[in-house]
């Protein structure tokens, strides 16, 4: 099955029946193969070419700037725990450069929590070294929380709940924007990869991966990708499907989370990447509940019937089985025992 392509603009305005046509539409994408492209975003976005390069502009900055950024785990020196750079970590299925940004960059020191490394500063690059990037950071950020939003508005509607239902679980959550540089791999890296399901079968050749088989954690990805390929999807009969890039186009999948919020009528979807001879960039963005928000069985038919959990614990207990947080776990406390 292709991953669709659906045009959303009519979820940024007055309900017609456009807009239900684009609700039922996102709703049969989340449920049969859990990806999606969209398109028809607001013009005054900062999408594109132009507006990813300007983001990336980090990954050229001097190597002893970005290593002040590096997160504790990779420079001791350094306070930041969960936000900011990890390096590449070689030996992996995964390959992979980049910085974590919390939703400070865009709402400041309110959303900042002393000894809660969810809500810790995000440790950002001097203004001269970068000019203008913060607030393009910014700008980037806030555009990606509109469109969450939309999503989730949407998905409320369809699930026959009021369209703000899930707003005041988000307000300010624990959003990530994650800008990420997979490098192309050499010979002697591969060859110490000892990791069994580095090798994969592609079209008919052997091909390595670059970014490990999984499921994200939460609720709703968005990512920008650039014009090199490689993002796969695995389909409901187990096969992996290409996601392209498309020019102006986000994709959009959703997590673990929001699959059992929603009785599972919404599919986290296994992905993975696949590696090239190119360089690859990508900028995720994960939209996030609060750290204090309690997951609970929704008000509908049919609902799973679970414990209700506090998504901040539940999202630091997931996050430390990535490689790039691996041996983090005693480095928050759960804000329930």
């Amino acid at each position: 099955m292709p991953v669709p392509i659906i045009d959303i603009a009519p979820l940024f305005g007055t309900p017609t029946r456009a807009r239900d046509d684009a609700d039922r539409a996102i709703l049969a994408a989340a449920h049969k193969i859990g990806f999606l492209h969209v398109v028809g975003l607001p013009p005054q976005m900062p999408l594109g070419l132009q507006a990813r390069a300007d983001l990336l502009r980090i990954f050229a900055l001097d190597p002893a700037a970005l290593r002040r950024l590096w997160r504790q785990k990779f420079e001791p020196r350094n306070s930041n725990v969960y936000r900011g750079w990890f390096p590449l970590q070689p030996g992996n299925v995964t390959a992979k450069e980049g910085i974590d940004l919390g939703a400070d960059v865009l709402h400041g020191s309110d959303v900042i929590r002393m000894g809660d490394p969810l809500r810790e500063a995000t440790p950002l690059p001097a203004e001269a070294s970068l000019p203008g990037w913060r607030a393009a950071i910014a700008s980037y950020y806030g555009a990606m929380e509109q469109i969450c939003k939309a999503l989730m508005h949407s998905i409320a509607r369809s699930l026959q709940l009021p369209e703000d239902f899930f707003d005041a679980a988000f307000h300010r959550g624990l959003s990530t924007l994650r800008l990420l540089r997979y490098p192309p791999r050499t010979a002697q890296e591969l060859a110490g990869c000892r990791e069994p399901d580095l090798w994969v079968d592609y079209e008919g050749k052997r091909r390595h991966l670059a970014g490990a088989p999984h499921t994200d954690s939460g609720f709703v990805t968005v990512l920008a990708q650039d014009e090199v390929s490689g993002l796969q999807a695995r389909s409901a009969d187990g096969h992996w499907v290409d996601v392209p890039p498309l020019d102006r186009a986000l994709v959009v999948n959703f997590g673990q989370v929001l699959e059992r919020w929603c009785g599972a009528r919404i599919r986290a979807t296994e992905h993975r990447v696949v590696g090239s001879h190119r360089e690859r960039f990508s900028i995720p963005f994960f939209y996030e509940a609060r750290a204090d928000a309690t997951i609970g069985p929704l008000p509908i038919h049919g609902s799973e019937t679970f414990e209700p959990f506090v998504f901040g614990d539940y999202l630091w207990e997931r996050i430390v089985q990535f490689v790039e947080f691996r041996g983090m776990q005693s480095l928050r406390q759960p804000i329930r025992p």
